[in-house]
């Protein structure tokens, strides 16, 4: 759960900090006032790509931090911290994303610092943001599918079904490369092998080119290291007026002026310090400028080895077919390099594979592909039975969001043709289905495909009830079970396009969801904000000649104005009344 959010320098906040509680918390404003700021902010600290432009101007950098509670209950976030060695402080814990006006940015999660991926990974154990296009993620015929197993409790059984589908993938591409002809397989170990007698030849080590360019470099600029080493010897130790000379003298000064006033000891002993530095320093001056040789066979040496590395890099670098595929991700030069030689030496034992060899891969993947079969038959049943229940929950709801004439449908096809039966299955990476979502948003109306059937408005009311029939338990009231385990929902205008007695009907679900999420709105309806636990008004004031960008708690009685300007645009008589009499109606005891 979201309990602090404190902005600073970002776009027009200047330093702003912001106190929330659980249920439903409404943010309201004129258009312009800066709530999609809020929003942004909220979005760059869970992970979002952000740059320098975000920056108030005028300021060094722009940072955003929360405190957050975790439920004991969220065995996702909980497990995540145990696996990175972070400790929460009586269940809460600080993070904190900055970004700096070069577009460098840093991140900490209870002052230990991560990545954006790792905070992302995080942060989405916690919160969801749903912006006013976000339903369009809806669309997703993979997030349709993962919707379906969250609802079902399959995500674990798909991921296992992953795995497994993976390791058949690669031992099938092995077997592959073990049965090219012969003709082929020859003249490509042959090419292989040549590789690695190059590579072996070269004797590389990890990061050599950086050490050999540093000393090029050096060599290359003997003549401004030695003048450079020359003059600062000759101010250093060399001559009567050198420092080491002088400081010979002032020492032996002060020695003798020290015997009649003890008062001057603490000078005597600091200018003793001095003298042993500069004799300590000239000392390795003089190492340094005895060792200083120009060494023309050696610079030559340096830059042929350069070349040689530069020319294995470009044949056998990370943007080579066979080292992409298997190290990437080097971070040296000589890495990328090393990485082709282990993986042709890979591929050769592939292709040298006898077919005793062949025939044991055979097997495996022959028990692979059954086990993938049965796999995927398990996962169809269950996905079939969830998919009438997830069907007829969302249709329940969407009859309370204002279309009691909609039919939604979680629809379950095979992949491919399975003439022979499951011993023909065809699956993807996460079983043999493909799940898509249809809608009939009228009685009547056959069911289409989602992005065919639903406009913008009705597009938003299917993802409300999609989060709310993954805001449920699978079977009891335990919060131990909620089958979506994000604790903060946070809601970007998502009433777009909606109004009337279809309005009505989201603000009573949003409230309803209030009860068991920390619900967070952004919206410009009255009849939605009236329902709130919490009202925060943005305002946009001038001060000093700049625009600055605030959020306010609101009172009860500035709630009832602010309701009356999102109705009528001020507080008249009527705008009033009619604030009070939704706040009466729907805020009771609020």
């Amino acid at each position: 759960m979201l309990e602090e959010l404190s902005i600073r320098n970002y776009a027009l906040i200047d330093n702003l900090s912001i106190s929330f509680e659980d249920g439903l918390t409404i943010l309201t404003g004129e258009t312009g006032a800066g709530k999609s700021i809020v929003v942004g902010a909220l979005s760059f600290l869970l992970g979002a790509k952000a740059e320098s432009s975000v920056i108030r101007g005028g300021a060094d950098e722009a940072s955003v931090s929360v405190v957050i509670s975790i439920d004991k209950h969220n065995k996702d976030a909980r497990d995540w911290l145990e696996a990175h060695d972070i400790e929460t402080e009586d269940g809460r814990l600080t993070v904190r994303r900055v970004i700096k006006t070069s577009g460098r940015g840093s991140i900490w999660i209870q002052g230990a610092p991560f990545s954006r991926g790792e905070l992302a990974e995080f942060m989405g154990f916690l919160f969801d943001l749903l912006g006013q296009h976000a339903h369009q993620s809806l669309l997703s015929k993979d997030n349709q599918r993962r919707c379906l197993d969250r609802f079902a409790g399959l995500e674990e059984e798909a991921f296992a079904f992953n795995r497994v589908f993976v390791e058949l993938a690669e031992k099938r591409k092995n077997l592959e490369n073990s049965l090219v002809s012969e003709r082929d397989k020859a003249s490509r170990i042959e090419l292989l092998t040549f590789s690695i007698d190059e590579i072996d030849k070269a004797a590389l080590k990890s990061g050599e080119s950086r050490e050999l360019e540093s000393e090029s470099a050096r060599l290359a600029a003997f003549e401004k290291l030695s003048s450079g080493v020359e003059a600062a010897s000759a101010a250093l130790f060399d001559g009567e007026t050198s420092i080491l000379s002088l400081s010979r003298k002032v020492r032996s000064s002060i020695d003798a002026a020290a015997v009649f006033d003890a008062s001057l000891s603490g000078i005597q002993q600091r200018l003793s310090a001095l003298y042993y530095e500069a004799e300590d320093l000239s000392g390795e001056l003089r190492s340094y400028r005895g060792s200083l040789t120009f060494d023309p066979a050696r610079l030559e040496a340096v830059e042929e080895r350069l070349a040689l590395i530069q020319r294995l890099k470009r044949k056998y670098g990370a943007n080579n077919s066979v080292s992409a595929n298997n190290d990437a991700g080097a971070v040296n030069v000589e890495d990328a390099i090393l990485a082709y030689r282990n993986a042709a030496a890979a591929e050769i034992e592939a292709l040298s594979a006898s077919e005793e060899k062949r025939e044991q891969q055979r097997a495996e993947i022959s028990a692979l592909e059954k086990e993938i079969a049965r796999q995927a038959a398990a996962l169809s049943a269950k996905r079939r039975a969830a998919s009438e229940k997830l069907s007829c929950r969302i249709t329940e709801i969407l009859g309370s969001l204002g279309m009691p004439g909609a039919r939604f449908s979680v629809n379950l096809a095979p992949k491919g043709p399975i003439p022979g039966g499951q011993a023909n299955l065809v699956c993807g990476p996460w079983g043999a289905d493909d799940v898509e979502f249809m809608l009939a948003p009228n009685k009547g109306e056959g069911a289409r495909e989602l992005r065919l059937a639903a406009s913008g408005g009705e597009l938003s009311r299917v993802m409300l009830a999609v989060k709310t029939a993954l805001a449920s338990p699978h079977q009891t009231g335990d919060a131990s079970t909620w089958i979506d385990r994000a604790e903060t929902l946070i809601f970007d205008e998502i009433d777009t396009g909606i109004g009337g007695e279809v309005a009505i009907a989201v603000g009573e679900y949003l409230q309803k969801m209030g009860g068991v999420k920390q619900i967070f709105c952004v919206t410009h309806l009255a009849v939605i904000a009236c329902r709130a636990d919490n009202h925060l008004k943005v305002e946009k004031n001038s001060e000093g000649g700049r625009t600055l960008t605030s959020v306010i708690q609101l009172s009860s009685g500035e709630r009832r104005n602010e309701i009356a300007r999102m109705l009528a645009g001020g507080k008249g008589e009527t705008a009033l009344a009619h604030a009070c009499e939704l706040l009466e109606k729907y805020g009771v005891g609020r």
